[in-house]
């Protein structure tokens, strides 16, 4: 069959793959002007690049050639410089040699002194020097002969100052500047700590001087004298030896009392029972540590061990007043416990204070007392402040009584009660002298007493004739001294301690008893007619030691930074308040022989 082509179909097939053509085409066209776009794009962008590279390079250029300007400015300067230090070294070294020609010269000149004076020397007849040598020995031997008799005269001043306090009844007063410690380092803003700067410092052992430094104000210079005074350097043994004399006075019969004041921190307790735990004192603490009271109980039995047995006995009572009230340390409770038990203190009728139903206990030794102590003190009131670890929150009183029987009285009681006994087992006919009870009739006699002075003789008396004595009993009747050794609590500053709550109201007890403290002296320096002892218990409790006629030692302790300066300068003057005080005479306690 013919194949027929239709025309029509070619062309449009033939135009349909025209069409196709041209739009691949145009793609085409429109995928080049794209790129193009692209092209220019990039073209722009290298030219940007080379222009800011160009840029740079120039800015580079122009800093480099300004680096080389001021290189070259700064080379011609350090040029310069050079030169003149050059020239400068050369003057040097022409001083230099000038100088060691002098030196030379000089070198020269000595060397010509010194071979001249060793022919003086080695001549035989330099009576000139030999002349020197006597007279340097003699100034020598007079210095050393000076210095004995200044420390002499001391001494005696020492003597006669102390007598004369003692005639005029008035307070001891001992200054104690302790080192610094580690709490007196301020702290900073920066975490560190400031060194202290030291404002109290001993002028020498009677005076004490304090720098008063104030913002923008000059240094005040304040000067407080004592009748001794102890540097940071002083040991406690040296502390304690100008003390030890009140204790041979204690034996004497005259009451005692040794009081340490200061603030917290001051180093109060540990001058008065020394540094380390009382539980270990028996073994562990060195002797050189030891405070005043252990120092005190070994001394007073060495002097008691120097007299004659059985002559004297001492018991111990332990008080503390806290929160102002006496409380007894050595009380015990059913099971035997040490307690501390509430006590009351009253004033008898000849004005002295007593405290009743204290407890006391009888001691052989001063290890006995520091074992009471040791055990009885852990009831006493601490706490700790930022201050101090373990501040004391009470005032502390460590009694020692002392009975004495005079060796004298014994002696003729024994005697006497010998002669009697004789006489009543002798067989003889009684018999009465003129000198007997029939010469003495009892009526004389306001009672069958008759009291003898231990130094009298038994053979003047008629009633000490060698007949049967008419009297029912002989006996002796002794004396009772008391050592007071007195740790008060600290005054404090509530700011400075930082305490709050309970503590806040032993600190306002601590404070008011120191205060009534002060009124007291006060009262007594300027002689009012009332003195306020019941205004504290403390102050009631020590009456006697304060008012009385007993020997009274304040040991100030005090500290030598600017930190606690209002502190120390308080206490220093407490110290000088309390110089001004005349008190009685202290009075000797006397035995009496009482016959019966």
């Amino acid at each position: 069959m013919p194949l027929f082509i239709n025309r029509d179909q070619i062309a449009a097939h033939q135009v349909h793959l025209l069409e196709h053509k041209l739009r691949n085409k145009e793609e085409r066209i429109l995928e080049l002007e794209t790129e193009n776009a692209i092209l220019h794009l990039r073209l722009a962008e290298c030219a940007g690049r080379l222009r800011r590279e160009h840029e740079e390079d120039r800015k580079a250029v122009d800093h480099h050639q300004l680096q080389r300007k001021i290189f070259q400015s700064s080379l011609v300067k350090l040029h310069t410089q050079v030169q003149a230090v050059k020239q400068a070294l050369s003057e040097v070294f022409a001083v230099y040699v000038s100088f060691a020609s002098e030196l030379e010269e000089q070198s020269k000149q000595l060397l010509q002194k010194v071979k001249k004076a060793n022919s003086c020397l080695n001549d035989p007849n330099g009576e000139e020097l030999h002349n020197l040598q006597a007279r340097v020995a003699a100034l020598e031997r007079s210095l050393d002969e000076e210095r004995e008799r200044c420390r002499e005269e001391k001494q005696k001043r020492k003597e006669i100052h102390n007598a004369l306090v003692e005639v005029r009844g008035n307070i001891r007063v001992h200054c104690r500047v302790r080192p610094v410690l580690h709490f007196d380092h301020v702290q900073t803003s920066n975490c560190g700590s400031a060194s202290p700067d030291l404002v109290v410092h001993t002028m020498s052992d009677d005076a004490v001087m304090v720098n008063c430094l104030r913002t923008g104000m000059p240094v005040q210079q304040k000067m407080f004298e004592f009748e001794r005074v102890h540097g940071p350097e002083d040991s406690q043994e040296a502390v304690f030896e100008e003390v030890k004399s009140l204790l041979t006075s204690l034996l004497d019969g005259y009451n005692v009392c040794i009081m340490a004041y200061g603030q917290t921190g001051s180093g109060k307790t540990h001058t008065m029972m020394g540094s380390q735990s009382l539980e270990a004192k028996s073994d562990m603490l060195q002797e050189s540590q030891e405070g005043i009271i252990p120092k005190a109980a070994a001394e007073l039995f060495r002097l008691i061990s120097e007299k004659p047995a059985e002559s004297h006995t001492v018991e111990v009572s332990v008080m503390e007043v806290y929160n102002n009230e006496v409380y007894d340390l050595l009380a015990r409770d059913e099971q035997g416990n040490a307690v501390g038990q509430r006590r009351d203190v009253i004033t008898t009728s000849s004005g002295a204070s007593q405290v009743p139903n204290l407890t006391y206990e009888p001691v052989q030794n001063a290890f006995e007392i520091m074992k009471i102590l040791g055990g009885v003190l852990k009831l006493r009131a601490q706490c700790p402040t930022l201050i101090h670890a373990d501040s004391s929150r009470s005032h502390l009183v460590v009694s020692l009584t002392i009975s004495t029987k005079s060796p004298n009285a014994l002696a003729l009681v024994r005697r006497l009660q010998r002669a009697k006994k004789d006489m009543q087992s002798s067989t003889c006919k009684q018999w009465w002298s003129p000198r007997s009870r029939r010469a003495n009739p009892p009526a004389r006699h306001s009672a069958d007493e008759l009291t003898v002075s231990p130094a009298s003789s038994p053979c003047p008396s008629p009633s000490f004739s060698p007949c049967l004595s008419p009297r029912n009993s002989i006996s002796a009747t002794h004396f009772r001294t008391k050592l007071q050794l007195v740790d008060l609590a600290g005054s404090e500053c509530v700011g400075m301690t930082g305490v709050s709550g309970a503590a806040l109201w032993e600190v306002s007890c601590i404070n008011r008893s120191l205060s009534a403290l002060s009124d007291v002296l006060g009262a007594l320096a300027e002689q009012r007619p009332h003195v306020p002892y019941r205004n504290s218990k403390l102050t009631h409790l020590l009456q006697d030691a304060i008012g009385g006629d007993a020997k009274l030692l304040v040991m100030l302790c005090v500290s030598p930074t600017q930190r606690f300066i209002t502190e120390s300068l308080q206490s220093l003057a407490f110290g000088t308040r309390a110089r001004q005080v005349q008190k009685e005479r202290p009075q000797r306690r006397t035995n009496a022989l009482k016959v019966k």
